[in-house]
């Protein structure tokens, strides 16, 4: 898969409000993430709903899940967001060759 399929699909996962919500949780949490119950306890989705959200993020590459005993540790994944900004402002203000608009429509 190229980097710009990669980076597409982190980004059509965080395009969701509640999968966004999640990931922005997961970030304020830090390092030590959260266990799958509290996250469902700060967003108010079921766990059903939760699990599937989680799923797509795993799935892009965005969060990491480790299961401890009957509990489930998902934490944000800090250097895929990080490759994900990084792309997003890899080429800023690099430039863009233009056609003259006046010179076209003659």
């Amino acid at each position: 898969m190229t980097d710009l399929a990669t980076h597409a699909r982190a980004l059509a996962a965080l395009g969701h409000e509640a999968r966004l919500a999640i990931f922005r949780l997961l970030v304020r949490a830090g390092p030590s993430g959260l266990r799958v119950g509290d996250i469902g306890a700060h967003t108010g989705l079921p766990a059903s709903t939760l699990a599937h959200h989680l799923a797509a993020l795993a799935k892009a590459g965005l969060v990491t899940q480790e299961r401890r005993g009957r509990e489930v540790l998902t934490r944000a994944d800090y250097p895929a967001m990080q490759r994900l900004t990084d792309f997003l402002g890899a080429e800023c203000c690099a430039g863009v060759a233009t056609t003259d608009l006046e010179e076209s429509e003659t």
